[in-house]
Parts: C-alpha cells; sequence; structure tokens
C-alpha cells in the first residue's frame, strides 16, 4: 500500500452499529481470537464474554509475536483443534496473522478489527514505510536486542484513549515485546481473496490511519463497519466487535 493509497480522502462509512444485536448461534460456532502487537490475548476478555455468554465456542491464541511464522503455526494449531467452521479474528498486527493462516480449510470467514490486511508480498513493514503527511505517528522506541515497545507514556493517547486510565496503565506496563522479524512477515496467499471478510473501522485510530483502514478493506472487497473508537476498540467496544464477529458467522 503506497503513500499515494494510505493518503488518499477517506470513503464513506458503509454502515455504522450503534445498537449491536446479539444472538445464539445459526452458522459457524467457533470463533478463534488473534491479538496484534505489544499486547497479550487478555484484551479480548470483553468480547469472550458476549461470544461466550451467545453460545459461541471461542478460543484466544496467544501470539509469541516473534515471527509471522510462528504466529501463524499457533494459530493453525487452534484452528486445528476446532470441531467445525471457525471464524477468524484479527486486531492490528493480528489481522496479518489471520491473513496468512486463513485459508484453512476450517475458515469461514476472516474478521478484521483496525488491522492490517494485506496483499500478497505485503508486510506491516511495508504498509506503514511512508506515512501520509500528518498522520499520527505511532510511539515505537528503538528496537532493543530485535524487539518494539510503546513508550509507556504515550501509551494510553495513542492506543487506547477510549479505555479507563487504570486499564491503559496495566496494558502500557504489561507490554509484550514485538519482534522486528514479525513486522518483516510478509504474506503470501491472503485469505481475503478466497474467503468472506469484514472489517471494523475504528474512526479515532492513532495507530493505524482510518484512511489506510478503509483502503485496506475496500481492496479486500469486506463487509465494512465503523465505529468511534481508538486502537484498543476492541477493549473499549466489545459488544460492536462481537456484534460484527457473530454477523460474520451467521452468514450463508
Amino acid at each position: 500500500m503506497t503513500n499515494t493509497l494510505i493518503a488518499a480522502a477517506a470513503l464513506p462509512m458503509a454502515a455504522t452499529i450503534l445498537n449491536p444485536v446479539h444472538a445464539a448461534p445459526v452458522g459457524a460456532k467457533n470463533v478463534v481470537l488473534v491479538h496484534g502487537g505489544f499486547v497479550d490475548g487478555s484484551g479480548w476478555k470483553g468480547v469472550y464474554d458476549i461470544l461466550k455468554k451467545d453460545g459461541y465456542n471461542v478460543s484466544i491464541v496467544q501470539n509469541p509475536t516473534t515471527s509471522l511464522a510462528d504466529d501463524v503455526a499457533v494459530t493453525k494449531r487452534t484452528i486445528a483443534q476446532q470441531d467445525g467452521p471457525v471464524v477468524l479474528v484479527g486486531h492490528s498486527y493480528g489481522g496479518v496473522v489471520v491473513s496468512e493462516a486463513g485459508t484453512d480449510e476450517k475458515v469461514k470467514a476472516v474478521v478484521y478489527i483496525a488491522a492490517f490486511a494485506p496483499d500478497k508480498g505485503e508486510s506491516v513493514s511495508s504498509l506503514i514505510a511512508n506515512p501520509p503527511a500528518g498522520a499520527a505517528v505511532p510511539p515505537i522506541l528503538p528496537p532493543v536486542d530485535g524487539y518494539l515497545f510503546l513508550d509507556k507514556a504515550k501509551f494510553a493517547e495513542a492506543f487506547g484513549a477510549d479505555i479507563d486510565p487504570a486499564t491503559a496503565s496495566f496494558m502500557a506496563d504489561s507490554q509484550v515485546p514485538w519482534g522486528v522479524e514479525a513486522l518483516a512477515g510478509a504474506v503470501t496467499n491472503p485469505a481475503w481473496k478466497s474467503k468472506p471478510s469484514y472489517y471494523l473501522v475504528a474512526t479515532d485510530d492513532h495507530m493505524i490511519p482510518p484512511p489506510a483502514q478503509r483502503l485496506m478493506a475496500k481492496r479486500a472487497g469486506s463487509t465494512v463497519v465503523e465505529t468511534a473508537g481508538s486502537h484498543a476498540v476492541y477493549v473499549s467496544k466489545p459488544d460492536v466487535v462481537a456484534a460484527l464477529i457473530e454477523q460474520a458467522a451467521a452468514a450463508k
């Protein structure tokens, strides 16, 4: 995705979930949730609780975030444990992981939550190489021993401006090292080319510019929903996230 593409004018909102509706599973009953960089799977707790209450079998992948290959392998092992069709969900860098792992025959649909949705040969590194003028710059510190962290003092503003301060502080202090090698991992055959895809755009995201999210979603042909939310929209608005996942699960 070039600088020109990322900087292009924002597309009009495709839809907005204002009053999410949840119901018992009528399609795929298995949901696999994949976290992104700097965090672990615990941020999915709110989404997990809603989906479990609604009758879904929910598994949360704990990526090592050391390399794309390692993260895809862990995700595929989780998919293999499911007893039927799977809705595979990725947040942020997790979108790269589900793009690569989502070609698994068990995967019914892929869902991107404020996530990277790379094309063949693209990686996080290539997608963020030329940010548009005026775009928020994530406060990523210089790598140490091949791993990255966000500046703790700027974590809340950049990653989770709409979550409560105590939670944001905990997430900043419990960061998972994100391997530089993971950022460089390129997708070989993106799942969105062969599987239905869904995309939740967080319109107040300061990590992945919303115009970039819209363009990746459009390119993937995703069903798009937009909501006001930070990069941590999966934490701050679990009901909206769960509703989109259930929409993907119920689709024929």
